[in-house]
């Protein structure tokens, strides 16, 4: 599926036929993604739901002390809120933006409503969240399992296929709470990938030089999200 010609550059939205896209282009409404925004938090109502079309997403699991981890990672595939088309009301993680972009947005309850009068609509809600909650899974194993050099490098590739681009603009101080790591573990494994010729860093912003290396250095993991999201989604594997 071509995002450019069908006009939706989010391919949840891509992949509704015209009748059923039409029950909700009234109330989408285009909105610029700033790096470090919350889109929803962890306990409260759902009251948005966003098509990203560019820029990352990350959900959040969070701890009572505050403590933070990435669950997930969405990009122009998925959607933030989406199951709030199943009736849902409370957010099971917090939605930050990690790398800017756009988005499309809708109310909640209006998304509710276009999936129970769309079967379109509420199958993709369906097939989305089967792929998130694989995604979910594989990167609790991650977490636990994997050293840092190969999660950093699993995300890093995932931006960069989702980005479709080798330049990333983010903090260490943002990889870290990702990781659920300290940020000089960060700077030690990033530096280790650079003098390593896989990566270039300064502040704020990391180039990915050779990627075939970085996914030697990648955990199982990368390739098996990759298939799951291609699986569900094929033109993501465009």
């Amino acid at each position: 599926m071509d995002r450019s010609r069908t006009g939706r550059r989010n391919l949840l939205l891509a992949s509704l036929p015209a009748k059923d896209f039409a029950l909700l282009a009234p109330q989408l409404k285009d909105i610029v993604l700033e790096q470090g925004a919350v889109l929803q938090e962890q306990g409260e109502h759902i009251d948005q739901v966003y098509f990203p079309h560019d820029g990352i997403v990350s959900l959040l699991a969070v701890m009572r002390q505050g403590d933070a981890i990435e669950t997930a990672t969405i990009g122009y595939e998925g959607a933030v809120g989406s199951f709030a088309g199943l009736g849902s009301r409370r957010a099971h993680t917090r939605a930050v933006v990690q790398v800017s972009g756009s988005a499309s947005r809708i109310a909640a309850s209006r998304f509710r409503k276009v999936a129970e009068e769309s079967e379109a609509v509420c199958r993709i809600v369906v097939r989305y969240g089967e792929m998130l909650l694989i995604q979910v899974q594989q990167t609790a194993a991650c977490n636990a399992l994997h050293p840092v050099e190969a999660r950093l490098s699993r995300w890093l590739l995932q931006a960069r296929d989702r980005l479709e681009s080798n330049n990333i603009k983010l903090t260490h101080e943002f990889l870290s709470q990702m990781l659920g790591v300290r940020r000089t573990t960060v700077t030690v494994v990033a530096n280790m990938l650079q003098q390593a010729g896989l990566i270039r860093y300064h502040r704020g912003h990391i180039e990915i030089v050779d990627q075939r290396g970085l996914e030697a250095r990648a955990c199982e993991c990368y390739e098996a999200i990759r298939r799951h999201i291609q699986e569900v989604t094929p033109a993501a594997g465009r």
